[in-house]
């Protein structure tokens, strides 16, 4: 049988913890909220993944590795916030995102979306959905960690641009498995 390894290090249980570097910080700090949901952000992305390979569409399933592809940029991104001078997020990384966010809406361009949807439409369209708002929530995260200390503009593009491509790409999906968006109402009143 071979040997466990621990993962508790027991280093933070005074509710401390440590920066890439060896700095030690409250786990209070906001870095620790921004890395937080940057990790919440990527468990709902693996569930996206999932949800994508489940489904017998060739064209969603293309979009599952280019979403790992982001899962592993979102690791990079968060070493980074963390302190590592090794790790960057690089531009060309944006820029395939931007693009890919270009090919979806070209796909669809003749089922586009020009008004306010409500969330989810399908089980695939709501996980999407809430992977998007956790990005909204990163990003002002990250925004409010740059009111502390430097934090490289790309980071704020990627981020931005992220949740623009997921809620693209919550769209394609639904409009892929053919399902008509409930659209905001506004004649609707309390």
């Amino acid at each position: 049988m071979s040997k466990l390894i621990s993962v508790s290090t027991k280093k933070g249980d005074k509710g401390e913890s440590y920066l890439i570097g060896g700095k030690k910080i409250p786990k209070s700090d906001i870095v620790f909220e921004v890395l937080g949901t940057l990790d919440e952000l990527n468990s709902h992305l693996g569930l996206v993944v999932v949800k994508i390979k489940r489904n017998p569409s060739h064209e969603l399933a293309k979009n599952a590795n280019f979403l790992q592809e982001i899962q592993n940029t979102l690791f990079y991104l968060g070493a980074q916030l963390a302190g590592s001078t090794k790790e960057k997020l690089k531009k060309p990384q944006l820029s395939k995102l931007e693009r890919e966010a270009d090919k979806l809406q070209i796909k669809m361009a003749d089922n586009w979306i020009v008004k306010f949807v409500l969330p989810g439409g399908t089980e695939l369209g709501a996980h999407i959905d809430i992977s998007r708002t956790v990005s909204r929530r990163l990003e002002r995260l990250i925004v409010a960690l740059s009111e502390k200390k430097p934090v490289p503009e790309l980071i704020l593009k990627y981020v931005n641009r992220l949740s623009d491509y997921l809620f693209i790409l919550r769209c394609f999906a639904n409009d892929r498995l053919s399902v008509e968006e409930n659209l905001f109402d506004s004649s609707k009143s309390f």
